[in-house]
C-alpha cells in the first residue's frame, strides 16, 4: 500500500509572502496577480516535488479570533491588508477551486490551528505530513512524522524545519518555539514577551531551564540581576505570550485528513483561469490535450465546395465572409480558405478556387457587396498580402461582440461568440486543428465545414448584436470609431514602418563593444573570470570571494536578482557595472535582435499588429513588435528609436502626442474648479497640485513636491491606493494615506467624481466613457469586500483611461480624413499610447504642424483645452 501524504498550507501566509516578495502585476483587465502568481509557483513546486496524496489551503476566517479574549491587542500592530492583495484572495480560491484542492476555515481560529489540529491527528493515523507556511510559529509542530517547510524572502526558497534541524539551529526542542515566543515575544502578531529579551537570551534560558513556566519560577537562579527583574516583572505577561503563541490542535473542525484526497486538477478549468489572471508563461504546462471539445454532435450542415466561381455565390448584395488565417502573424500567413453564407446557400471556397478567380476577387473588392465578417483588418490585411483590396464590409463580429461585453476581450474565434449567443453549430479552432505542436490543418471537408460553420454563425447572428448595440446607445460607438478605425489600422499595419537595418546592426555591435568593455571591467574588479550571466556563478563572486553580504537566498545557491544587487550598490563599484550590464544586456537581446527578427524580407519594414479588441479600457496595444514597449528611460533605450526612418528619400517622421490627456479627462469629468482653472490657464497641472496639497506659492514648490504631486495624478487616474503610492514614492503607507487625503480635501470635485461613479456602477452594474464605451463590473455588488473594493476602483478609473482612448482613436479617423482632404502623401504609421506618429515629404511639414494639432485638438470638445505637442526629425528619435 502506497504511503499516505498530507500536505497542509497556511494560505494567508503564502499569499503574503508572495506579494511582497513579487513586484506588483496585473492582468489586462487590472486585477493585480503577483500574489496568486507566486503563490501558484509555490503550489506547482509542492505537487511536482511533494505528490501529496491528500492536500489543503487554510485560510484565516476573519480578524478576531479567540485569542483576542485573552489579549485584545493580539495582532494589533499590524497595518490593514493592501487592497492590491485584497482583491487576490476570491481569485486565489477560484484557482484552488480549479485545481481541486479543498480549502477551509474556521470562525474564531486561525489558518494555524486548523493546520496544527489536522497535523497532529493526520500523524497520529500514519500519515506523513509536510506543512507549508511563512510564519515560524508553525515550526512548534515538527516531529518525526512532521515537517514544517518555511519560506525565507521569497516564495519558492524554503528551510525543512525538522527536530534536528531545529536543535541544530536553536539548540531547543520544537515544543519549546512557544517558549521561546513566550520570552521573546514577536513583534509580527504583537506577542509582548518579557521587554528586553531578544532570542538570544531566550535560548539562554531554555537551554539552562526547559520551559518559561521554570524560568520565572527559578528566578534567583538566572544571572544577571536586571534580567531577574524584567522576569519577576512580567512574568504574567510571559505566560500570557507562550499562550497566545500556542497552536491550538484541538479545534472543533468538522474535517479529517482523510477528507482531503488530492486526484489531481481540472486542466481545462486551470486553464481557463490561467488565460484570464494572464499567466501565459504557464499555459504550455497544461497542454496535455483535455482541451480538446467533446461537444454533443453538431446540427448537419449541407454546403457546397466551390471548385468553379458561379454567379449564384456573388450576386446577392449582402452576405457573410469567413477568411482564415490560422496562425496569428497574419502578415506572414497563408490563408487557409474562405467561406461564404448568404441567402442562397453554404458556399467553401479553398484558396487555390478563390485566388485564382478573377469573380471572386471582383466580388471581394466590389464597395457595393455588403460583407458581413469576423475582425474585419485581420482579414483585409491577409487579403491586402495577396493582392486583394477587400472592401464593403459593413459588419464585423468581433468588434461589436468586444464593444457589447469588453471583459470578453482576447476573443480568439469566432465559436466562442457563437455559443455566447446561444448558436452552438459551431467548434473551436483548439477543437478542429488541435494545440501548439499538435496543430494541423484537416482534409478539405471537415475544414470547409468548419469554415462554413463560422459565416453561418456570424450570417445568423448579425442583426441580434446591431440591435443590442441600438439598445445600448453604443451603434454609433461602432459604426463612427471602432469600424473605421480598423480600417485605418489595417492600412497602418500593411504600410509597416521602414527600418535602418543596417543602423541596428550597428548599434547591436556597439552595445557588443560596450558589454564586452563591462564584462573585462567586471572580471577585473571580480579578480577572476566568470560568466555574468550565471546567476550561480556570479553569486559566489559577489558572496564568497568579494564577501558581500548575503541578501537573500535561493534553492539553487545565492539571489543576484536585480532588487538585491540594488542593496548591494553602496557596498562595492562593481555592483553598479553588473546592473547596468544586465540592461544593456536586455536591450540587445529582446530590443535589437528582437526587432530584427520582425523585420519582413520582403519589405525591409516592421509590420506590426494592433490589438483592437483586448483591453477593457479601449486602449490599442500592438504585437510582433510591440512598439509601445521600447524602452525610453536608458539613453542606448531611446536610441533605438533612430532605426525607425522614413521609407521615402527627402521625407521625416513626424510625431504629435497629447499632453497629460488623462487627467484632463478627469478635470472635465470631475468638473473640479480649480483642475479645470489650472488647464484653461495652461499651469503645469503637477505643481498647481502640489501648491494646493502642500499650501504653498509656486515658487516655493520643490522638485520632490512635484513629484509626489505627479505621482498622486496619475495614481488617482489608475486607481490610487496608499500602499501603491508609498511603493511609487518610497513613503510608509501611512504617509501616503495621508498624501491622498489632502489631494481630495484640496480638489474636491474629484472626491465627488469618485463617490458618484461608484454609485453609478451599483446602479447600472457598468460605467460609461465619454463616447458610451461600457465596462460591466458585476463584483460592484459582491458580498467580498475584497472584490468590491476591487470594483469601486475599476469603476473610479475606467471612465478616464477609456475616454482618452476613445479620444485618441476618434483623432485618428478624422485625422485619416484630413490627409486625404488635403491630398497629403503623408502617411499615419503607428499609435502609441497618447501619440500618433506619421511619415511625410519635407514638402508637406508646414500643413502638418498646423493641421495635426488642429484635428487632435478638437477630437472632442471638453471643458478644458486639449493639447497637443508635435516634433519631426530624420527618426522616430528626433522626432521626440
Amino acid at each position: 500500500m502506497s504511503k499516505k501524504k498530507v500536505v497542509l498550507i497556511d494560505g494567508n501566509s503564502i499569499a503574503y509572502r508572495a506579494f511582497f516578495a513579487l513586484p506588483l502585476l496585473n492582468n489586462e483587465k487590472g486585477i493585480h496577480t503577483n500574489a496568486i502568481y507566486g503563490f501558484t509557483m509555490m503550489l506547482m513546486r509542492i505537487l511536482d516535488e511533494e505528490k501529496p496524496t491528500h492536500i489543503l489551503v487554510a485560510f484565516d476566517a476573519g480578524k478576531t479570533t479567540f485569542r483576542h479574549n485573552t489579549f485584545q491587542e493580539y495582532k494589533g500592530g499590524r497595518q490593514k491588508t493592501p487592497p492590491e492583495l485584497s482583491e487576490q484572495f476570491t481569485y486565489l480560491r477560484e484557482l484552488l477551486k480549479a485545481y481541486r484542492i479543498r480549502t477551509y476555515e474556521l470562525e474564531n481560529y486561525e489558518a494555524d490551528d486548523i493546520i496544527g489540529t489536522l497535523a497532529i491527528q493526520a500523524s497520529k493515523e500514519d500519515y506523513e505530513v509536510k506543512v507549508i507556511s511563512g510564519d515560524k510559529d508553525l515550526t512548534q509542530l515538527a516531529s518525526d512524522k512532521v515537517t514544517v517547510d518555511i519560506t525565507r524572502k521569497g516564495i519558492t526558497d524554503v528551510d525543512h524545519y525538522t527536530p534536528d534541524f531545529i536543535m541544530e539551529k536553536y539548540g531547543i526542542l520544537p515544543k519549546q518555539i512557544i517558549d521561546m515566543k513566550g520570552l521573546m515575544g514577536d513583534t509580527s502578531d504583537n506577542i509582548p514577551g518579557v521587554p528586553g529579551v531578544g532570542e538570544k537570551t531566550a535560548l539562554k534560558l531554555l537551554k539552562e531551564f526547559g520551559t518559561v513556566e521554570k524560568v520565572v519560577n527559578s528566578v534567583d537562579k538566572v544571572s544577571g540581576k536586571k534580567l531577574q527583574e524584567k522576569l519577576t516583572e512580567f512574568k504574567e505577561q510571559a505566560l500570557l505570550s507562550k499562550e497566545l503563541a500556542t497552536i491550538l490542535c484541538e479545534a472543533p473542525i468538522e474535517i479529517t485528513a482523510d477528507d482531503l484526497s488530492y486526484e489531481g486538477y481540472d486542466a481545462k478549468q486551470v486553464v481557463t483561469i490561467f488565460k484570464e489572471l494572464g499567466f501565459n508563461s504557464l499555459l504550455d504546462k497544461f497542454d496535455d490535450g483535455t482541451l480538446t471539445e467533446t461537444n454533443e454532435p453538431l446540427e448537419d450542415i449541407q454546403f457546397e465546395t466551390v471548385s468553379e466561381i458561379s454567379g449564384d455565390m456573388l450576386t446577392d448584395t449582402e452576405a457573410a465572409l469567413y477568411v482564415e488565417v490560422l496562425q496569428e502573424n497574419y502578415h506572414q500567413a497563408a490563408i487557409q480558405g474562405f467561406a461564404v453564407v448568404n441567402s442562397s446557400g453554404y458556399y467553401y471556397v479553398p484558396t487555390n478556387v478563390a485566388l485564382k478567380s478573377s469573380d471572386f476577387k471582383q466580388w471581394l473588392e466590389n464597395a457595393n457587396k455588403k460583407k458581413f465578417v469576423y475582425d474585419a483588418k485581420r482579414a483585409k490585411v491577409a487579403l491586402k498580402w495577396q493582392g486583394v483590396n477587400l472592401d464593403g464590409i459593413t459588419f464585423d463580429l468581433l468588434l461589436a461582440s468586444y464593444i457589447l461585453n469588453p471583459s470578453e476581450s482576447g476573443i480568439t474565434d469566432v465559436a466562442d461568440i457563437a455559443r455566447g449567443k446561444g448558436f452552438t453549430s459551431v467548434q473551436s479552432n483548439e477543437a478542429v486543428y488541435g494545440k501548439g505542436a499538435k496543430q494541423q490543418i484537416p482534409d478539405g471537408q471537415v475544414l470547409g465545414e468548419h469554415l462554413v460553420r463560422k459565416a453561418a454563425a456570424i450570417y445568423a447572428l448579425k442583426d441580434q448584436f446591431i440591435q443590442e448595440l441600438k439598445d445600448n446607445e453604443q451603434l454609433a460607438l461602432y459604426e463612427e470609431l471602432e469600424m473605421p478605425l480598423s480600417l485605418i489600422l489595417a492600412e497602418m499595419e500593411f504600410t509597416g514602418v521602414q527600418v535602418d537595418v543596417e543602423r541596428l546592426h550597428t548599434m547591436g555591435d556597439e552595445l557588443k563593444r560596450q558589454l564586452d568593455e563591462m564584462e573585462a571591467q567586471i572580471h577585473e574588479l571580480a579578480g577572476v573570470k566568470f560568466n555574468i550571466n550565471s546567476p550561480k556563478q556570479l553569486g559566489e563572486v559577489l558572496f564568497e570571494k568579494l564577501n558581500l553580504p548575503v541578501i537573500k537566498k535561493t534553492k539553487t545557491g545565492y539571489s543576484t536578482s536585480a532588487d538585491v544587487l540594488e542593496k548591494l550598490a553602496d557596498k562595492h563599484e562593481i555592483i553598479e557595472i553588473i546592473l547596468h550590464y544586465r540592461q544593456l544586456g536586455k536591450l540587445q537581446s529582446t530590443y535589437i535582435e528582437g526587432l530584427l527578427k520582425v523585420v519582413h524580407n520582403d519589405t525591409n519594414k516592421v509590420h506590426t499588429r494592433f490589438n483592437q479588441a483586448l483591453t477593457q479600457t479601449g486602449r490599442l496595444s500592438s504585437t510582433d513588435p510591440n512598439l509601445q514597449n521600447i524602452p525610453i528611460r536608458l539613453e542606448e533605450g531611446r536610441k533605438i528609436r533612430q532605426a525607425f526612418i522614413p521609407s521615402e528619400d527627402e521625407w521625416v517622421i513626424f510625431a504629435a502626442d497629447y499632453s497629460q490627456i488623462e487627467l484632463r479627462v478627469l478635470a472635465h469629468i470631475a468638473n473640479d474648479p480649480k483642475l479645470v482653472e489650472a488647464f484653461q490657464n495652461d499651469m503645469d497641472i503637477h505643481t498647481k497640485t502640489a501648491m494646493d496639497v502642500f499650501h504653498v506659492k509656486a515658487d516655493d514648490v520643490t522638485s520632490n513636491m512635484r513629484r509626489q504631486a505627479k505621482a498622486v495624478n496619475f495614481g488617482i487616474v489608475y486607481g490610487i491606493s496608499d500602499y501603491g503610492l508609498s511603493q511609487s514614492l518610497g513613503i510608509t503607507r501611512k504617509e501616503a494615506g495621508q498624501f491622498i487625503e489632502r489631494y481630495l480635501d484640496s480638489f474636491p470635485g474629484v472626491k465627488d467624481y469618485m463617490d458618484s461613479i461608484i454609485e453609478e456602477a451599483k446602479q447600472n452594474g457598468y460605467v460609461k466613457t465619454l463616447l458610451q464605451r461600457r465596462r460591466y463590473i458585476p463584483e460592484i455588488h459582491s458580498r467580498n469586500f475584497n472584490m468590491r473594493s476591487f470594483a469601486e476602483r475599476t469603476a473610479m478609473n475606467t471612465p478616464i483611461q477609456g475616454s482618452a482612448a476613445d479620444i485618441i482613436k476618434k483623432a485618428m479617423i478624422d485625422m485619416a480624413d484630413r490627409l486625404q482632404q488635403e491630398k497629403l502623401q503623408a502617411r499615419l504609421l503607428l499609435q502609441v499610447h497618447d501619440e500618433l506618429i506619421f511619415e511625410a515629404p519635407k514638402s508637406e511639414l508646414e500643413t502638418l504642424k498646423k493641421i495635426v494639432p488642429e484635428v487632435m485638438e478638437q477630437a472632442i470638445h471638453l471643458a478644458v483645452p486639449l493639447k497637443v505637442d508635435y516634433a519631426f526629425g530624420d527618426s522616430w528619435f528626433d522626432s521626440k
